[in-house]
C-alpha cells in the first residue's frame, strides 16, 4: 500500500504544472485566509505585549478604593505620604493623570494624550526609561518630554516645538524610550506645574510604588485596609495592565476569527470546486490506475496529499507575507480602560504563524477529502468510458 500511495502522490505532484491555473486557486485562497487571519490577531498581540511591557513585577499601582483606572482615581497628599512610608516600598511616585486633546499626525483629528505629572522619584521607580534626545524637564518649569510613540502619532509635539495645554504654553525639552511600552505614548511633565494647569487642586491621582520584593503587596494591601485614614488599593502592575488588555484584545481576536471563518467557507469551496475538477478531469486515469490493481485507499490518500500540499504552500504564501507586510508595523488604538491612545506594533510571532498553518491544512482537509472519497466510489466500468 505504501509503494502505491507513493507512485500515485509522485504521478499526481509532476502532473501539477497542467493543473497549475486551478491548483493556484487553493494556494491563494488559502493565503489569503491565513494572512488576513495572523495579521489581525498579531494587532492583537502586539497592543497585548505593549500594556504587559509596561508592567514590572516588583512594582505596583495605588488608586482610590474602588475606581477602575487612573482617569477616575483621586488620592491626597496625606495619603501618598502615609503609603510612601511603609515597610517594603523602596521608592514611591505620586502622578496626575489628565488628559489633553491633540491632533492626530495621520488625518487631523483630535485624539486624547496623556499627560503625566510626574515627582523625580518617576524616574527611580521606571529605571527603563531613558532620554534619547533632548533632556530632562526640570522641576516647577513648563517643560514636557514625550514619548516616541506619542511623537509620531501626534502633531506638533516634536522636540522645541511649544504646544498649549490648558491655556499654558509649554516646551518639549526631550524625548523618551520606555523598551516599547505604554508609557511612550505620553507625556511627562513636572507634578506641579501639571496640577496648576489643568486646575486639579491638592492630591495625585494615583501612586507608582517600587516593591522591595514582589510578595509583600499583600502585606502592604491589608496594612492599607485597615488603616481608617486610606481609602486605597493596590494591585502589581502585571494585574492591572493585564486587566486593561484583556477587553480590547478579547475584542480584536474574536473579530479576526469571525473575519476568519466567513473566508475559510470561500477558501473550502474554492478547494472542493478545485479538487472537483482536478478527480474529474482525471476519471479515466484514476479508474484505469484502479483496474491495473492500484487499491482504493491509495488513491483517496493521494489526493489528500495533494489537497494538503497545496494548503501548506497557501499557508506558508500567507504567513510569509504577513510577516514581511505587518510585522513591527507601528499603530495606535484607543484603550479603552484609559480613554487615551496607546501607539503599539504588530507582532507576527511563531505562534501565530503556527496557527495560520494550522488553519490552512484544516482548509485543505476539509476541501480534499470529498473529492478524495468521491474519486475512489466511482464504478471502474463507468469511470473507464470517462462518464
Amino acid at each position: 500500500m505504501l509503494a502505491q500511495i507513493r507512485e500515485i502522490t509522485l504521478m499526481n505532484l509532476r502532473n501539477l504544472p497542467l493543473r497549475l491555473g486551478s491548483s493556484s486557486v487553493i494556494v491563494v485562497g488559502i493565503a489569503g485566509v491565513v494572512a488576513v487571519l495572523v495579521s489581525i490577531l498579531a494587532m492583537a498581540t502586539g497592543f497585548r505585549a505593549a500594556l504587559e511591557s509596561t508592567a514590572a513585577p516588583d512594582r505596583a499601582i495605588v488608586l482610590r478604593g474602588g475606581s477602575g483606572g487612573e482617569l477616575s482615581s483621586g488620592i491626597s497628599q496625606e495619603s501618598v505620604n502615609i503609603v510612601a512610608q511603609m515597610e517594603g516600598i523602596v521608592a514611591a511616585s505620586g502622578e496626575l493623570y489628565t488628559i489633553a486633546d491633540v491632533p492626530k499626525r495621520s488625518n487631523g483629528t483630535a485624539a486624547n494624550l496623556v499627560v503625566r505629572g510626574v515627582e523625580q522619584s518617576a524616574f527611580v521607580v521606571r529605571p527603563e526609561l531613558t532620554i534619547v534626545e533632548g533632556r530632562a524637564f526640570e522641576p516647577g518649569r513648563g517643560e514636557l518630554i514625550v514619548g516616541r510613540r506619542a511623537r509620531e502619532e501626534f502633531a506638533g509635539i516634536d522636540l522645541g516645538a511649544t504646544v498649549r495645554f490648558r491655556d499654558s504654553d509649554w516646551t518639549i525639552v526631550g524625548v523618551f524610550e520606555a523598551a516599547g511600552d505604554a508609557n511612550e505614548s505620553e507625556v511627562w511633565a513636572d507634578g506641579n506645574v501639571v496640577q496648576a494647569a489643568f486646575r486639579r487642586g491638592g492630591g495625585v491621582s494615583t501612586m507608582r510604588v517600587q516593591l522591595s520584593d514582589p510578595s509583600v503587596i499583600d502585606t502592604i494591601a491589608e496594612r492599607i485596609a485597615k488603616d481608617p485614614r486610606l481609602d486605597l488599593q493596590i494591585r502589581s502592575e502585571q494585574d492591572f495592565y493585564g486587566d486593561q488588555s484583556k477587553r480590547l484584545t478579547t475584542i480584536i481576536t474574536s473579530f479576526g476569527y469571525l473575519v476568519g471563518v466567513i473566508m475559510a467557507i470561500g477558501a473550502v469551496f474554492a478547494a472542493l470546486n478545485t479538487m472537483y475538477s482536478a478527480v474529474t478531469t482525471r476519471t479515466v486515469e484514476i479508474a484505469t490506475l484502479r483496474a491495473i490493481g492500484f487499491g482504493a485507499t491509495p488513491v483517496l490518500i493521494s489526493v489528500m496529499i495533494e489537497a494538503l500540499l497545496l494548503a501548506v504552500v497557501g499557508g506558508l504564501l500567507g504567513a510569509v507575507l504577513s510577516f514581511v507586510i505587518f510585522n513591527g508595523m507601528t499603530v495606535s488604538t484607543l484603550n479603552s480602560g484609559t480613554f487615551s491612545q496607546v501607539g503599539f506594533d504588530f507582532a507576527v510571532t511563531p505562534k501565530l504563524m503556527s496557527q495560520g498553518l494550522t488553519w490552512a491544512v484544516s482548509l485543505g482537509f476539509i476541501g480534499g477529502l470529498f473529492p478524495a472519497v468521491r474519486a475512489t466510489r466511482l464504478p471502474i466500468t463507468v469511470a473507464l468510458r470517462g462518464e
